[in-house]
């Protein structure tokens, strides 16, 4: 039978503290742990002035880490101390006044999450409710979140967007490329969203720090940044770029395979990289090569361009840019040609991206991470479950509570 003495050494909650009783419940592997105040003084939670107990309230209840293969229960009649500011129930070692579950029992389901990924799952190695579950990724997010300097100076930020919920319902994600991490999320993504985040993000005084933003050419990122981080330099991302020009190369082959019958399943011939085909690949690639189509000319405008990202200064990516523009123009191949207009209309971003090192290639491994977390995860109903799971997950949170 378990003893009164063995769980006062193994809980240690302090002098103060004494375990009274022990009681077992074999049918429903349960233990109860009753847990009482000794002294006849506390200090007051709020005031921290030392005052005489008051009363006491009814006795609560605190899931705790398991004994053998036994739920075990702390149960005690926590005292009240009549301060200045009124009445105030005394803090209790072992939990916050607002859980029904231990600190340690916190730690421990969140070391689960991180292995499982899946609250469910989580929820029913522990034999708890789902509902205990997700209360803690909510409360150990808030926890990180507040822990989280206010002050940080981010010199490198990426704004990506992320599908949420089926019928174009999306989210806005602000990540950064150095620390690999998601700082914040908001949700939708037109320019008032991505306003606010950024303003809840970054504070006024640390905005003239950033150097650059990581984005694709959605206008309400862009108009967003251009108005709250005037100073930044916009970097277009490099993904984005190579997938305009790749939906470029598709289109040309659709068109193009209706009177070719040998485009037909070309279609990831041409948009791997060449080092990566396959051998049978590879001679798919010279045959259309060889034919000299005009898939064949987009492929090789999509290769010029990915030449340019070895320019070591805006310098020498410029005058490069403008001669591939002009080659591209001499293709008279519509669907690259406008892909060089659009990138023209957004010459600074683009530029920027071709010499500068930051790009969305973090915020896009990111995004599958996201993704990850769905598809474990089934979806997630709404925004604030979405939201808590990603930075509990992604956002390099110190997410324990302090024992």
């Amino acid at each position: 039978m378990f003893s009164e003495q063995f769980f006062d050494i193994v809980l240690n909650f302090g002098d103060e503290w004494r375990v009274d009783d022990v009681k077992v419940n074999f049918k429903l592997e349960e233990v109860d742990i009753y847990v009482s105040y000794i002294l006849d003084h506390a200090d007051c939670p709020e005031s921290f002035e030392t005052c005489s107990i008051y009363d006491h309230r009814n006795s609560r209840r605190w899931r705790h880490l398991d004994t053998l293969q036994f739920k075990t229960y702390i149960n005690c009649k926590v005292p009240r101390v009549k301060s200045a500011l009124g009445v105030k129930t005394i803090s209790v070692p072992w939990a916050d006044n607002y859980e029904r579950h231990t600190y340690l029992f916190e730690r421990l389901t969140i070391d689960l999450l991180k292995a499982t990924k899946n609250q469910t799952q989580t929820a029913k190695l522990l034999r708890c409710g789902f509902n205990v579950v997700n209360r803690i990724i909510h409360s150990s997010v808030k926890r990180g979140m507040e822990r989280r300097p206010k002050d940080v100076a981010f010199k490198h930020l990426s704004l990506d967007e992320k599908s949420f919920r089926k019928g174009h319902q999306y989210i806005s994600v602000l990540s950064s490329p150095l620390a690999g991490c998601v700082i914040d999320v908001v949700a939708g993504r037109d320019k008032q969203d991505a306003k606010a985040l950024l303003e809840r993000v970054i504070t006024p005084e640390n905005r003239d720090f950033v150097e650059t933003v990581s984005l694709d050419m959605w206008k309400a990122y862009l108009s967003s940044v251009e108005e709250i981080l005037p100073k930044a330099d916009i970097v277009h991302d490099r993904f984005h770029l190579i997938k305009y020009l790749n939906d470029a190369i598709d289109k040309v082959r659709r068109r193009e395979v209706k009177h070719h019958e040998e485009l037909k399943n070309s279609r990831f011939v041409l948009l791997k990289n060449k080092e990566n085909l396959t051998d049978n690949q590879q001679i798919i690639f010279e045959h259309i090569q060889a034919a000299n189509y005009q898939v064949s000319k987009a492929w090789r405008v999509r290769e010029d361009f990915k030449d340019i990202f070895a320019s070591a200064s805006i310098e020498d990516a410029f005058p490069l840019f403008i001669k591939w523009g002009a080659s591209v123009l001499n293709t008279n191949i519509k669907e690259v040609i406008k892909v060089a207009k659009m990138f023209n209309n957004h010459l600074k971003g683009v530029i920027n991206a071709l010499t500068q090192r930051y790009s969305n290639a973090m915020a896009e491994r990111l995004n599958g991470k996201i993704q990850e977390i769905k598809t474990v995860g089934r979806g997630y109903r709404t925004f604030a479950n979405f939201r808590s799971a990603i930075l509990f997950f992604h956002g390099g949170l110190d997410l324990y509570p302090q024992i």
